[in-house]
């Protein structure tokens, strides 16, 4: 909620601001370039920064008849105004060593003198001058609530310069230039409405009167000016205005401006008649006058010009993703009441969406009522067979703000009828906690007595198109709905198939109906244990993927039997020898982990084929723990002859079995809660957990897990997030 409060603020006062805001942008670009064209003028000499006041004058003395006042500008220059012989005014630029004039000084560019009059009042007077103060102050405003949404985003401050994924053009670029730029852009929004302030008397003003003696000023002894002693000791960079007497009169004196106070000066005796410092009030209107408008550097005036570009590029990506925002508003066809598939979506920035989309218009292209909300909104759902959620994960393991209430909704709004539910995990491996949010939704909805899981959580890297319909077709086969591969914007290029051949089949000899099949590509194919196998049994869109295994470079499935089933039907039908078309779908979140101290393996029948081939490959002799879980010791014969080596060789440091039909009559969870400290310690240590099996079975673990977790203030997600916990459940 607090970040839809920023986020709302943030909206709103762009909206509000952004004619005004593009306009000063604008013109403030142009101004930049006012001093960046004034500096590379060839009226600053040498040495500048080491002739004194006394140097100065004497020079200039020499080459001015009658001389009014000398101004030193913010470019370094020297501007000498004196009366020539011929009583005229003049105004020159004059080189301080030697008093020789460089050029005359040239009016101010009518140009510059326009677009400044627009930046500072519209030409509208004290009214455009209110009107500008006001949007400096909304911009300041503007980057103040920008930054508390960055760092809300980053999951706190010390975070704030942390890589941001790319997710799209207008998005990224929004908050990387923003942090970037946030500095000048703050510098800009802080002086502009301090100069405001300044201009509409707001402030507190100094008002510099000097007291001094007329009755005890002294014309003697007179001195020249070149031994003035406070002349000698002034440098002329520090200086911004010199007033010369207008009399011989001794009560006529030199009036000194420096960068930090002002003195008035006996013209006979270089005495310091009288000297006040400025106030911080007076030095922060000059030094905002100097960081607003770039005036006395020309990289900082280019990083002004910069910064004004940027802030008319955020205006357009920010209407750009508020634009993209309000596409992804929700149609449905169907009411909430009478539909069966209800497909709750978590976004940050909308594009979660255009996902959830896909599928809400696919579900309907089937004849299936299907309903789209947002998690913030999930309710009681009196007719809903399926419960999809899609969400992201926002900044460092928060909940989008659409979905902050969800978790709270769940356990007080229990569904009246069982509900199969999915859920789908966006984020980026870039971030420490991929897809915490979407682990924590999976996780609360398991613990659910009405919640039957349908397929196991998928996670989707940085919204590749290709992860997303690795579920979209996994979900579809189970639900038993053809699906257009083709939908939308999921332009995702069919599976390329290989030829492979059976090399090898066990006969099913056990009640639980289970076999072994080794099987061979024709042509090299990359695969990993823990990579999918596709196949496509009766040459349609209808596709079966099976968990496999790598052993001696072949791939080895272990299947079972299912009565009237469509996969498993057809490979059991296979021949040694027969050959038939398949697909390697890449699973690498569920590979196993090379670099982990210890990796406790969890499985419960067929899930097991994965793990027989990542532990005949552990060549490195990782610690490596299988807990399984079979009806009876006949149904573990399968896979024992294999086990048995990989002990013998140090690959498998312990098996842990569990019969639920024979014996103790144990289950997986039952050995497990036995070892929990050996699990606590595992995942405090860095090691990792692999899951592989049924979901019935995952569900209870993750339960399990859960409890075991909180021994050390730490939950399942986390774990998950950071890919100490890895699930490749059916």
């Amino acid at each position: 909620m607090t970040i839809s409060i920023w986020r709302y603020s943030h909206l709103a006062l762009a909206v509000s601001s952004f004619l005004f805001i593009i306009l000063v942008s604008v013109t403030g670009i142009v101004l930049a370039f006012e001093p960046i064209s004034e500096k590379i003028q060839p009226y600053k000499t040498d040495c500048f920064d080491a002739v004194t006041v006394a140097q100065m004058l004497v020079a200039i003395k020499k080459t001015n008849a009658e001389i009014i006042d000398v101004t030193v500008d913010a470019n370094s220059f020297v501007i000498v105004k004196s009366i020539d012989n011929n009583g005229k005014n003049f105004t020159a630029y004059a080189d301080p060593k030697s008093g020789k004039t460089l050029g005359e000084v040239p009016k101010k560019n009518r140009f510059f003198q326009w677009v400044t009059t627009l930046h500072r009042s519209l030409f509208l007077h004290e009214t455009g001058r209110f009107i500008i103060g006001l949007t400096a102050f909304l911009l300041l405003l503007i980057a103040a609530s920008g930054t508390i949404l960055v760092i809300q985003r980053q999951n706190g401050i010390r975070h704030f310069f942390q890589k941001i994924v790319k997710e799209n053009f207008a998005q990224y670029y929004h908050v990387v230039l923003g942090r970037l730029m946030l500095v000048p852009i703050l510098i800009i929004a802080i002086t502009g409405t301090y100069l405001s302030l300044d201009q509409f008397k707001m402030l507190p003003k100094q008002n510099i009167s000097h007291n001094i003696d007329f009755d005890h000023i002294k014309s003697e002894p007179k001195i020249n000016l070149a031994d003035f002693k406070v002349f000698k000791n002034i440098l002329l960079s520090e200086v911004t205005y010199i007033e010369f007497p207008f009399s011989d009169d001794p009560e006529d004196y030199f009036t000194l401006k420096l960068k930090d106070r002002e003195l008035v000066v006996n013209q006979f005796t270089g005495d310091i008649l009288s000297e006040i410092r400025y106030s911080a009030t007076t030095d922060f209107i000059s030094l905002s006058l100097d960081l607003h408008t770039g005036r006395a550097n020309i990289i900082w005036a280019l990083v002004l010009a910069t910064a004004a570009g940027n802030i008319l590029f955020f205006v357009f990506s920010g209407f750009a993703i508020m634009l993209k925002r309000r596409s992804n508003r929700i149609k449905n066809k169907f009411k909430v009441a009478e539909s069966d598939y209800v497909i709750l979506v978590g976004s940050e920035n909308g594009s979660t969406f255009g996902f959830a989309n896909a599928v809400h218009k696919q579900l309907i292209a089937n004849g299936k009522k299907s309903f789209l909300s947002q998690l913030n909104q999930y309710d009681i759902y009196p007719k809903a067979a399926h419960l999809i959620v899609i969400t992201s994960t926002y900044g460092l393991g928060n909940p989008p703000s659409n979905a902050t209430k969800f978790l709270s909704l769940l356990e007080k709004k229990p569904q009246l009828q069982p509900v199969n539910f999915s859920v789908v995990g966006f984020g980026s491996h870039a971030y420490p906690d991929f897809c915490k949010f979407a682990f924590e939704v999976n996780n609360a909805l398991s613990l659910q007595s009405w919640a039957v899981p349908f397929v196991e959580i998928h996670t989707i890297n940085d919204k590749s198109p290709d992860d997303f319909m690795k579920w979209f077709s996994i979900w579809s086969q189970q639900a038993n709905i053809p699906f257009d591969a083709s939908a939308d914007f999921l332009h995702v290029k069919p599976k390329p198939t290989q030829k492979i051949a059976v090399i090898k089949k066990t006969t099913i000899a056990h009640e639980d109906g289970a076999f072994l099949m080794r099987l061979q590509f024709d042509k090299k194919v990359k695969f990993a244990s823990g990579d999918l196998l596709a196949i496509y049994p009766a040459n349609d869109y209808r596709e079966r993927l099976y968990s496999i295994g790598k052993i001696d470079d072949g791939v080895q499935l272990s299947v079972r039997l299912h009565p009237n089933g469509l996969g498993s039907g057809f490979l059991y039908g296979l021949e040694k020898g027969a050959v038939f078309n398949a697909a390697i779908s890449r699973n690498p979140d569920f590979y196993f982990p090379k670099k982990a101290p210890k990796v406790i393996m969890i499985s419960n029948g067929t899930g097991i084929a994965p793990f027989l081939g990542m532990i005949g490959e552990n060549v490195k002799k990782i610690s490596c723990h299988l807990y399984c879980g079979f009806r009876d010791p006949s149904s573990f014969e399968l896979y024992s002859e294999s086990l048995q080596k990989n002990i013998d060789e140090g690959k498998l440091n312990t098996l842990n079995l569990a019969y639920s039909r024979e014996g103790k009559k144990q289950y997986v969870k039952d050995l497990l809660h036995q070892d929990s400290g050996f699990i606590s310690e595992t995942l405090k240590n860095g090691g990792v957990i692999m899951i592989c099996g049924s979901l019935a079975m995952q569900q209870n673990v993750i339960e399990l897990l859960e409890n075991i977790c909180k021994s050390h203030q730490k939950t399942v997600s986390y774990y998950q997030s950071r890919k100490q916990i890895l699930a490749d459940c059916y």
